[in-house]
């Protein structure tokens, strides 16, 4: 019988194929209290299964094919950085010496406490790493019980397969072409290497967001995805026919032979579509009426670079440097370390400019190097980002110097999240007055770079007169201002409906930040999901956005719609949007 499962759609397409079931990861955990005398081997025994999963995981990165997604590398690396977290290890110590659990009960506690702090995170991407701590917590629990990868194959499945471990591939034959689609409750970077790249058409998980790994590492291998699946795992069985439509976010489980006729046609469609795309990696982006579009990308970490360049991104719009800072636990990334991750984002982009975004963290994020015991009812309004970064110079100055530095190497812009007060704006450009002056002090070379601010906050917003006199440019960051001015929780799944990207108020303080800029004479992007978004591009370049930043992979959709706009037409339409005499539907007849 037919039926549907929504989710989230992360990474676009169709994909059609039978279904090959990963058993949960999750574990029953043995409760029970030791004996003094037992402290001991119960700790050797968490750390010999810790060092186990940390050499698998360091031979998984050193067996990683040369095709492989670089994102999966880089999650190999957060989860190396949380095996290693003495947050995890310390307080499992704690949890055997003083409580005398056993090593798996004390193991499962304290991923509960860490699991509340990542709880508490503001950022989607940052509070989506829970489920890495629980996948690497897991792999250890089953190293400790001898239970091999939770990668079930399917009992009936068309093709011939055999599980090998951990390392292995799983190998197929190739001389049977029927599709397969991976459903699982959850997927860990390490459990998605044991498959060629070329193995799977598409991913459903249970869990996850739009930044969740499933989903970068979908988006990366341009793969239809859908994750927030719910039941999805339990509702779908080993071998059944499945769709999934990763632009709806739709899962269609034993399709009719309707529905798979018009899915296989709307599939050959898309694949069309992206041939054709990609003919456009080399076109310029430049509207009907002659309009010079930039579109930029968004990267994590240096690596991200080669991908920019591949989807034809003319710079980087934001590199989030705070994935640098992940996971240190008290070793925050010092200034060579860092000055060598910005100079090779600027390498790879070939001598495309980057912006790098100083670190936007909070203390509701576990990277803050101090102890903070208050309690933040409401993190998004706390000590975060920019405030956080003044709050302690040293670390900010720090970071400022190996921007600096790197900027010797090629163009580059530094950019400064969540500034709402003239005082802020000030205290930050003294900051990096101040580290200019260590720098020559040092006799140490360093670069010029253009500085700029995040419109993120509605203040900034209306004072962005203000903010063009200290700044050579400005990136919306929409997230962030659609949250803040509907006073909507993005990540609160109960008002989650009401963050609406469209609400006139968000296009009002857009439209001016933009229209401000223009008058002014300064650049303007935006660097928010909005950019990225097709059904918005149109809108944007109607209240005169020239300047978009967004996943490497919806560079070349976005292109497309720039290289179909008319901008005279837009304009006219976009300003009746913004009074409310026109719907944002009407711009796809220019």
């Amino acid at each position: 019988m037919t039926f549907s499962v929504h989710g989230l759609a992360v990474a676009r397409g169709i994909a059609i194929g039978r279904a090959v079931l990963v058993a949960s990861s999750r574990m029953d955990v043995a409760h029970y209290f030791i004996q003094p005398d037992q402290v001991e081997a119960e700790i050797e025994r968490v750390r010999k299964g810790r060092n186990t999963v940390v050499e698998e995981l360091q031979r998984l990165q050193a067996d990683m094919p040369a095709d492989a997604p670089h994102e999966l590398g880089a999650l190999l690396d957060v989860h190396l950085m949380l095996l290693q977290d003495e947050a995890l290890t310390g307080g499992v110590k704690h949890w055997i010496t003083d409580r005398l659990y056993n090593a798996e009960w004390a193991l499962t506690t304290q991923l509960e406490v860490i699991a509340r702090q990542f709880d508490e995170m503001e950022d989607d991407y940052l509070r989506e790493r829970k489920a890495d701590l629980e996948q690497v917590v897991e792999r250890i629990l089953r190293y400790m019980k001898g239970v091999a990868s939770p990668v079930a194959p399917p009992a009936s499945s068309p093709r011939r397969h055999q599980q090998l471990g951990l390392q292995q591939d799983l190998l197929l034959d190739e001389t049977v072409d029927v599709p397969l689609v991976l459903v699982a409750h959850d997927l860990s970077p390490a459990d998605m290497l044991q498959f060629k790249q070329s193995v799977f058409a598409g991913f459903v998980t249970d869990v996850g967001g739009k930044t969740s790994h499933t989903a970068i590492v979908a988006r990366s291998m341009d793969i239809p995805a859908v994750v927030g699946a719910r039941a999805a795992s339990q509702l779908v069985r080993q071998d059944d026919w499945v769709i999934i439509d990763g632009d709806a976010g739709v899962v269609i489980v034993d399709p009719s032979p309707i529905i798979l006729a018009e899915y296989g046609f709307r599939q050959r469609q898309v694949e069309l579509e992206r041939e054709r795309l990609a003919r456009l990696r080399h076109t310029p982006a430049i509207t009907l009426d002659g309009h010079k579009i930039e579109l930029l990308a968004n990267i994590e970490q240096p690596g991200d670079a080669a991908a920019a360049v591949r989807a034809g991104a003319v710079g980087v719009g934001l590199f989030r440097s705070e994935f640098l800072f992940m996971g240190k636990s008290g070793n925050l990334p010092g200034e060579d370390e860092q000055y060598r991750a910005y100079r090779e984002a600027l390498e790879g982009m070939q001598g495309l400019p980057v912006t790098i975004r100083t670190i936007d963290v909070g203390a509701d994020k576990p990277l803050d190097h101090k102890s903070h015991k208050d309690n933040y009812l409401n993190p998004a309004l706390g000590l975060r980002a920019i405030r956080w970064s003044l709050a302690d110079p040293a670390m900010f100055r720090t970071q400022l110097r190996a921007v600096l530095r790197a900027a010797a190497h090629g163009k580059v812009n530094l950019l400064f999240p969540m500034l709402a007060h003239t005082h802020e704006i000030q205290q930050t450009l003294a900051q990096v007055d101040l580290a200019r002056g260590e720098l020559d002090a040092r006799g140490e070379p360093y670069g010029p770079v253009q500085l700029g601010a995040m419109i993120e906050v509605p203040a900034a917003a209306l004072m962005v007169r203000t903010f063009l006199k200290y700044f050579d440019f400005l990136s919306i960051g929409t997230n962030d201002l659609i949250q803040y001015t509907l006073a909507i929780d993005r990540a609160d799944e109960a008002v989650a409906h009401l963050y609406d990207p469209q609400h006139p108020a968000v296009l009002r303080l857009v439209a001016d930040v933009i229209a401000e800029g223009h008058r002014q004479g300064k650049s303007v992007s935006v660097c928010g999901e909005t950019a990225g978004d097709v059904a918005m591009t149109r809108l944007l370049l109607g209240l005169g956005l020239r300047s978009f930043s967004m996943h490497p992979a919806q560079i070349l959709a976005i292109k497309q719609e720039v290289l179909r706009a008319d901008t005279r037409k837009l304009a006219p339409w976009a300003q009746q949007v913004l009074e409310g005499e026109a719907t944002l539907a009407r711009g796809t007849a220019h």
